[in-house]
């Protein structure tokens, strides 16, 4: 599917992977809205690339409907979703002092999980009621993490959550085959993201020891690279790509 005059939503846009992706989507030619729980974020970057901003928490079903609403009365019907959104816990499951973590681990599915079905539940819904062109109504792009089958000490909510997203590609893009519908999952590894920005430099170092090649912080930019890839490429279908520069995660 191509970019060009499309209409494409982006969810955690308003910063790392999401704000690169909503750049490089509308780089490319795409009419791009921007769905992220920090409404100013997502402004600010709608407005650098002339697209339209909705604050949502994608824990939210309804307020995920109504957040695509918004943009499809905008800039029109989605044929590109790419989420984004999501939250990075680490928490053990019983900690040291014996204080188990059944909170953070629903908080944690709430968001990249139910969060992840939202976005795709309603966005799909959308794609059905478009034309097929070659073949094709919409593309809908996933995020996973190299977690979901190296989950580190401390990270047993997070892998469950990206595992089951990750799992979740198959079955989706099998449902929605008859409509025309793609449906992917990328697992990135260590990128350079907001997150990783508040680290020190030593613990960075230590991170960066452990990627075979290359050897540092994947780029926001590539991972947008690798989304677009995706819908332009009408074969992609399924399946979960590990974009991590061969890393392997240690158990801590």
């Amino acid at each position: 599917m191509q970019i060009d005059g499309n209409v494409a939503i982006v969810t955690g846009g308003a910063s790392g992977l999401g704000a690169a992706t909503a750049r490089h989507l509308a780089a490319n030619g795409a009419k791009v809205g921007i769905l992220d729980f920090d409404g100013a974020g997502a402004v600010r970057i709608a407005e650098e690339i002339g697209g339209v901003a909705a604050q949502v928490d994608v824990s939210d079903d309804a307020a995920v409907d109504a957040a695509i609403t918004k943009i499809e009365q905008a800039l029109g019907t989605p044929r590109i979703a790419v989420n984004c959104a999501g939250i990075g816990t680490a928490a053990r499951i019983v900690g040291r002092d014996g204080k188990t973590s059944f909170d953070v681990f629903r908080k944690t599915l709430d968001v990249n999980l139910f969060g992840t079905y939202a976005v795709m539940t309603h966005a799909a819904r959308r794609m059905m009621e478009l034309a097929s062109v070659e073949g094709e109504r919409g593309v809908i792009v996933n995020t996973a993490s190299v977690a979901f089958q190296d989950g580190q000490l401390g990270q047993a909510a997070y892998a469950a959550s990206k595992g089951a997203i990750a799992s979740m590609a198959l079955p989706a893009a099998r449902e929605f085959a008859r409509a025309g519908i793609r449906v992917m999952t990328i697992a990135p590894g260590l990128f350079h993201t907001p997150m990783m920005e508040s680290l020190p430099d030593d613990v960075t170092a230590q991170i960066t020891s452990n990627i075979p090649h290359p050897a540092r912080l994947g780029a926001p930019e590539e991972y947008a690279l690798m989304a677009a890839q995706i819908v332009a490429n009408p074969y992609l279908n399924g399946t979960t790509i590990r974009l991590d520069g061969a890393t392997r995660l240690p158990p801590r």
